[in-house]
């Protein structure tokens, strides 16, 4: 029978719920005429258990009472109970605020995190390490990759946001392309054409989060398409291996020297990523006789993916155009704004070879119908105005003179380390290869270890490794001042000191 209209047969009763979205609190379980106990016994229990920590701010009262359907004299005595407690105080127009909690034995300690830190470099790199070491405790930071956050153009970014709100009409805080804002797509374009020689039409763009979701995605649509395995550097980054062996892809290693990837040791393999501009770890720059080897290879039918991410940062060399540039059908390209802006942002791009940019398109929106558009837009802004090339401009001098005085604590603390990829980046890598090293048995996990027991945190080369190598140390110099890097510097060389005294 239908009663949607009222039909008076209907005797059900409505029953006007009283109850509150806070801590999910149902008057209806409370004793009669113990309703302030029982709320108050409520409060100290999510107190305890930190889902009302330290800080939190509780209901008005008049508010809570309402959705209880109380007396707001019930929701004020059990408010005055906890005072009496110590666990709460009233802050005038900020309301009740808890400003204490019982310890909670049930919580675990801090010791097993102290342990992870332990095993950092004793235990080969898991799928966390980058986690675990970013959350180590240190006073001097010099991993690889960290740009400096200090110098973000925060006024710059302001300017564009309100010009972008401005002007941004309702419809723009709607769902949007899963590809990008057609703003920062065109942007990108022209960026990519200033800077890095590529000619692409913004419809050939795909806004990503970062690199790490370009090779995500590009791992997922070659697996798709039955591309086992990519080969990659070696050295070469593991965090990139990470991402590409998440996907299911095999990644055999193929060497590096002076002149970048041995392109000869490509030919059993259909795709490669490649770190051409500025290699990571090393900081060679592919040279142009395996450039053109490696077209070669390519229009054989290879897939090169092209891992762009700190191209701009160079100065002590010429630009290198970028491999998407020689030859698009077979380069899927990736870049981002990560270590020109900051990681926080998760923007970057990519340019997928046409046989795969329908695929790769579709990945995208199923990954997440695209990049949050409120940014892009602002950085679209910061891009076509000129504000980016300013920003890198004041980056390159500062990049420099840091870089220099690494290098200068290197000569006077670390004289016997070979320093590599000085020209360009944001990193340096040192051996310890030469004679004074002859027949020690040095591990560089052994020093990246003893180096943050001193509080001071850098990278070992062998994490970045498939194959056995000389040991080597990760040295980052853009996010710190020089006279952290004269430290750091001088911390390592104690180390390094302690580590050869040792018995093995």
């Amino acid at each position: 029978m239908n009663r949607s209209n009222g039909d008076p047969g209907d005797r059900s009763i409505v029953v006007e719920a009283s109850g509150s979205d806070f801590l999910q609190l149902d008057i209806g379980q409370a004793p009669f005429g113990g309703r302030a106990d029982w709320l108050a016994e409520q409060l100290r229990r999510a107190i305890s258990d930190g889902r009302l920590p330290v800080g939190g701010r509780l209901p008005a009262t008049r508010v809570l009472a309402a959705e209880l359907r109380v007396s707001r004299g019930v929701v004020t005595e059990a408010y005055q109970r906890l005072s009496e407690d110590g666990r709460v105080a009233g802050r005038g127009r900020n309301g009740t605020v808890v400003v204490a909690a019982p310890a909670d034995k049930s919580r675990p300690t801090s010791a097993p995190r102290q342990s992870n830190q332990h095993r950092l470099f004793i235990d080969a790199p898991g799928d966390g390490i980058f986690d675990l070491i970013r959350s180590a405790p240190a006073r001097i930071d010099l991993s690889p990759g960290a740009p400096d956050l200090t110098a973000f153009p925060r006024a710059a970014w302001l300017r564009a946001e309100r010009e972008v709100f401005g002007r941004l009409s309702a419809s723009g805080f709607g769902y949007g392309d899963p590809c990008g804002t057609p703003e920062l797509r065109r942007a990108v374009a022209h960026w990519l054409a200033r800077n890095r020689g590529i000619r692409a039409e913004p419809d050939e763009v795909i806004v990503v989060a970062g690199t790490a979701q370009a090779l995500a995605l590009l791992g997922q649509v070659l697996r798709e398409d039955g591309v086992a395995e990519i080969a990659v550097e070696d050295p070469g980054s593991l965090g990139v291996r990470q991402h590409l062996q998440r996907q299911g892809l095999r990644t055999p290693p193929v060497s590096v020297d002076a002149e970048g990837i041995r392109v000869n040791e490509l030919r059993p393999y259909s795709a490669v990523l490649l770190t051409p501009a500025h290699q990571f770890p090393t900081g060679v720059v592919l040279g142009g006789a395996r450039r053109r080897e490696l077209m070669q290879w390519a229009g054989d039918g290879g897939l090169i993916v092209e891992d762009d991410y700190d191209a701009e940062h160079r100065y002590d060399r010429p630009p290198v155009p970028a491999l998407r540039s020689m030859l698009p059908e077979r380069v899927g390209y990736a870049g981002s704004v990560s270590k020109l802006l900051a990681p926080a942002l998760r923007t970057g791009w990519v340019l997928a070879p046409p046989r795969y940019r329908d695929a790769l398109i579709a990945a995208k929106r199923f990954a997440d119908l695209g990049n949050p558009a409120l940014p892009q837009l602002v950085l679209a802004r910061l891009m076509e105005s000129g504000e980016l090339e300013r920003h890198l401009r004041l980056l390159r001098r500062r990049h420099r003179r840091r870089r220099d005085a690494m290098i200068a604590a290197i000569r006077d603390r670390l004289p016997g380390a070979v320093v590599h990829g000085a020209a360009a980046g944001l990193h340096l890598l040192i051996t310890f290869d030469g004679r004074e090293f002859e027949g020690a048995k040095l591990l560089d996990t052994d020093l990246a270890a003893a180096s943050l027991a001193r509080e001071v945190k850098v990278h070992p080369l062998s994490w970045h490794r498939q194959r056995p190598g000389p040991p080597g140390l990760l040295l980052g110099y853009a996010a710190s001042p020089a006279s952290a890097i004269a430290e750091g510097v001088a911390v390592i060389g104690d180390a390094l000191r302690e580590v050869l005294a040792s018995p093995k």
